[in-house]
């Protein structure tokens, strides 16, 4: 089996890909920083490639897709955020996010699927966050595309289970991880964060056990759950005050 796995340069990422290479699969590690996917590589035991490339360009995913079309597995891992108010934050900044977090995961996602039904089998594992399931002052822009993310992976799910038994639809929803995420900003990682080896292993679980949604604990599933039956008002006002003690 051959695994492409974007944004493995750090993270929840990097650890997917020592899993999938620790199960004996050929990966593909795909990120902007050669030399920690160089230090990746020499930790791999398969065979694995390294494909320098700024997702921030979806002419690159497309440029990937064509390179590795033979995959079995796509993980879109790559994302970033920004914290501040929204008449606060970057413009281009935030361009660049929803390039990565929204368009790039999509012309992926859309490519492999259509390989995959041609196939007939085949995995994706697209990694959204808690945040999807709620409205995110102070992150407005970044909880908007992972809902995205979680709408998008959703309803192909549905649209494959009724017609494709070998291919699987996986969307993993963490809560806060300890990794660089905010450290740009300066925000401190959220209550509970679990390590990214942690988050990894769930979400191939999830994935090869062919799950729709997969949630690494208890307390993000209760969150999710909370979303689903306080006001949104309530919920919104929660994450308010919430994010603003996670600035430094």
């Amino acid at each position: 089996m051959k695994a492409v796995v974007t944004g493995a340069t750090s993270g929840i990422g990097r650890e997917i890909a020592i899993l999938l290479s620790e199960k004996g699969i050929e990966t593909v590690i795909v990120g902007r920083r050669e030399k920690e996917l160089c230090d990746l590589r020499a930790r791999l035991s398969t065979n694995t490639t390294i494909e320098v490339l700024d997702l921030f360009d979806p002419n690159n995913a497309k440029l990937l897709f064509e390179k590795h079309k033979d995959s079995d597995i796509i993980v879109n891992c790559a994302g970033i955020g920004f914290f501040g108010e929204f008449d606060k934050t970057d413009l281009d900044r935030e361009i660049d996010m929803i390039s990565l977090n929204v368009i790039s995961l999509h012309v992926l996602t859309k490519l492999f699927y259509k390989e995959f039904q041609k196939r007939g089998e085949g995995k994706i594992l697209n990694v959204a966050s808690s945040a999807a399931y709620f409205v995110g002052p102070h992150y407005s822009s970044y909880y908007a595309t992972k809902a995205y993310v979680h709408r998008l992976t959703r309803a192909i799910s549905s649209e494959c289970k009724k017609h494709s038994k070998n291919i699987t639809v996986t969307l993993f929803c963490p809560g806060p991880v300890k990794t660089d995420f905010g450290k740009a900003d300066g925000i401190k990682d959220g209550k509970g964060a679990i390590s990214p080896e942690f988050a990894a292993k769930k979400a191939l679980d999830g994935l090869f056990k062919g799950k729709e949604v997969v949630f690494p604990n208890f307390t993000t599933r209760f969150l999710v759950f909370l979303s689903k039956v306080l006001p949104e008002k309530v919920t919104t006002e929660i994450v308010y005050k919430e994010q603003l003690k996670k600035k430094k």
